[in-house]
């Protein structure tokens, strides 16, 4: 193999070489330097390189392996992370102007864990600001772009990661998933990536986005090489107040033992009734189940609740806790932020404490649901997203105006792995997530490699030449329309405003008055007839009564 084809080399390919000394890490992390200095220009991909230090990494791995110490498949494997993983003396920025000049002074537990591995540090990976508002072009680093089609948006928040392994900078990363941020930038790139049971990867040392619904998981170009990484980064972490203390398996064991006699559950009206999609996803979607039965899978329809409950529980909770936690910074100087940002954060001065107990106690109900479902069902299959969008076609309300597919999985705290299920005509991924029971995340990734197995979807690589122009974007900033939010509401937003502390300038204010009709109907809409003894979520152990 030619140092131009190791970037297409999936991770578990790779390692084999690696064991074999077929393949050196030098010459692997000196191919992937290589062809970043290349594609970089077009994709956006990274906000921080440390091609000097992987080089180094990469020559000791490369000793130590001759000298017959092998560590494992992550031995001499580079690897990049989500640009909000500490990395001890390495800028960790959240791709936000606020934190510009952060460098920590270790490693988050992730990253120690990669390393301890064996893995190869190549750098950190652009993500939306603080892994949630965007793409943002107000920032000091533009958004990744899809490599598919450079036009095109990643997804986030997850961007760099996507664009990098899609675009074969890297063969992994470290993404974070609150509410779909690591598996929708696998989904419109194209790759893998798994969002696992809260609680099973430490997210120690990484900056937060939502307590309670943060989830630190691997991105990669198939779910076997996701499970390579779970398998180094998954396990307790008394650093990590919601880390859990049950026992570790082997997640690539049983990876080849397919999925007859599984039960998956496949919820239809998510892409039927709840929302819009691509029109050329249901046909793809329809063949995927076709393909789960024929490898023996017992496929049949299930309802939960609708998407937009999901998405209302999940956003006033991890709104609340995303604005509480950046509170100071937006006080003292909210035009440092990004207008997306701003624009989803800025909102939740809107809910009230009341809201969020509701918010926890609906989560709790959501839970109580799933349970039944758990002893039904194996697996649960839906959509990813739809294909991606232009960038330039980026709309700042749609995050108020829609719910995603991916949220429910962030309410039940449970596996969900995104896998690419087809391309549309013009050549954009499309993509499918199963999902499964709390720290069943075994089965998932094991259903997950036995459908890329028999599809083979995977193997369709971007092209990308080298010297080559991003696509030409006509991006225009978002201008609030507040000439239909009713007097009583913009009143109620100001008066929230000022409650919280918040100082904004006038064309600040207008963001927030112009989304505040969205988040005030998202706590209407939650359920007010909870019994007198119902739980909140505040001690969340997503596996609870289901073993």
């Amino acid at each position: 193999m030619g140092p131009t084809d190791l970037h297409d080399l999936t991770l578990a390919a790779a390692a084999t070489l690696i064991a074999k000394r077929q393949l050196g890490p030098v010459e692997y992390t000196e191919a992937l330097i290589r062809r970043t200095d290349n594609l970089e220009p077009q994709l956006n991909a990274y906000i921080t390189r440390t091609s000097e230090a992987a080089l180094e990494a990469s020559q000791a791995a490369q000793a130590e392996i001759a000298r017959g110490n092998y560590r494992g498949p992550l031995h001499g494997m580079p690897f990049a992370v989500k640009d909000i993983y500490d990395t001890a003396n390495v800028l960790t920025s959240g791709h936000s102007r606020t934190c510009i000049d952060r460098v920590p002074a270790k490693d988050s537990t992730a990253v120690a864990r990669l390393r301890a591995a064996g893995g190869v540090l190549l750098g950190k990976l652009a993500t939306h600001e603080f892994a949630h508002g965007g793409p943002s072009f107000d920032l000091p680093w533009p958004p990744a772009r899809n490599p598919w089609n450079t036009a095109h948006f990643t997804g986030g928040s997850s961007s760099g990661s996507g664009a990098a392994i899609a675009g074969g900078l890297a063969p992994a990363s470290m993404g974070s998933d609150t509410g779909g941020s690591i598996r929708g930038p696998a989904g419109l790139c194209g790759i893998s990536g798994l969002k696992p049971t809260y609680g099973l990867v430490s997210r120690a040392g990484v900056l937060p986005n939502s307590y309670s619904y943060d989830h630190c998981g691997p991105m990669a170009r198939t779910a076997a090489d996701c499970a390579i990484i779970l398998n180094a980064v998954a396990g307790h972490d008394p650093a990590d107040p919601a880390s859990s203390p049950r026992p570790i398996r082997d997640f690539t064991a049983g990876l080849e033992n397919g999925v007859k006699g599984l039960r998956i559950g496949v919820i239809r009206h998510f892409w039927e009734e709840d929302a819009k999609v691509h029109a050329e996803l249901p046909p793809a979607l329809e063949a995927a189940i076709d393909v789960f039965r024929k490898l023996g899978a017992i496929v049949e329809d299930v309802r939960l609740r609708p998407l937009q409950s999901y998405s209302d529980v999940k956003v006033i909770a991890a709104e609340s806790e995303l604005l509480s936690l950046h509170l100071p910074e937006l006080i003292r100087r909210p035009e440092a932020f990004g207008q997306d940002f701003r624009a989803r954060s800025l909102a939740a001065c809107l809910f009230t404490a009341e809201d969020y107990v509701r918010a926890s106690r609906e989560r709790r109900a959501i839970l109580g649901e799933m349970r039944p479902l758990y002893r039904k069902f194996d697996l649960f299959l839906a959509p990813n997203n739809s294909a991606a969008v232009r960038l330039d076609a980026h709309d700042t309300l749609s995050f108020w105006r829609q719910p995603n597919f991916t949220s429910p999985f962030n309410c039940t705290g449970g596996p969900a792995l995104a896998v690419l299920c087809g391309f549309t005509t013009s050549g954009l991924p499309l993509s499918l997530q199963l999902a499964g029971r709390p720290f069943d995340d075994a089965t998932v990734l094991r259903a997950g490699h036995a459908f890329e197995s028999a599809t083979g979807h995977w193997h369709k690589r971007p092209v990308l030449k080298a010297g080559v122009a991003p696509a030409a974007l006509d991006v225009k900033p978002w201008k609030p329309d507040t000439s239909t939010v009713e007097p009583a509401v913009r009143r109620r937003a100001e008066s929230a405003a000022i409650h919280a502390g918040l100082k904004l300038p006038p064309a600040i204010l207008e963001e927030l008055v112009a989304v505040a009709p969205y988040a005030l109907a998202k706590a209407q809409r939650l359920a007010r007839d909870h019994a007198r003894e119902a739980e909140v979520c505040s001690i969340f152990d997503p596996g609870r009564d289901i073993d």
